[in-house]
């Protein structure tokens, strides 16, 4: 089990209590007994409604989510793509990426995607993960 930071609390408790019921790549579900029809359902919905919020919130940069966040929407993006490829959907980066902006991406960097700062591209070389 990871540590936890002092203070920190895990989200949830695992059925039996003893470990922290969040566990990356964990295939259980970390709200209950459910079943997994049930569950794909509020996952895509919490998916679409963090699509939606992210289409509003164009003023976030995509450089200030890698630096807070460790992804941004070219990583949902990737892994939208990932997922179709898994289940052998033919879904392309370009189609990927329209579908997580909520429009193509070389209109959404043109209407909203600021030139990073000195500040900004510094952070990201520390912060970037191994796969960027």
């Amino acid at each position: 089990m990871p540590a936890l930071l002092s203070g920190e609390k895990p989200c949830a408790q695992s059925v039996d209590d003893a470990t922290p019921a969040f566990v990356p790549d964990a295939p259980a579900s970390y709200v209950g007994p459910m079943d997994k029809s049930r569950q794909t359902e509020l996952e895509a919905a919490a998916f679409r409604r963090l699509l939606e919020h992210l289409r509003a919130r164009t003023d976030v940069q995509n450089i200030d989510m890698m630096n807070l966040a460790g992804f941004c929407r070219n990583c949902l993006s990737n892994w939208l793509e990932d997922a179709a490829k898994a289940q052998g959907v033919a879904l392309s980066r370009d189609e990927a990426r329209q579908h997580v902006y909520g429009m193509p991406y070389e209109e959404f960097k043109g209407k909203h995607q600021t030139e990073a700062s000195a500040a900004q591209k510094a952070a990201f070389e520390i912060n970037k993960p191994k796969s960027h």
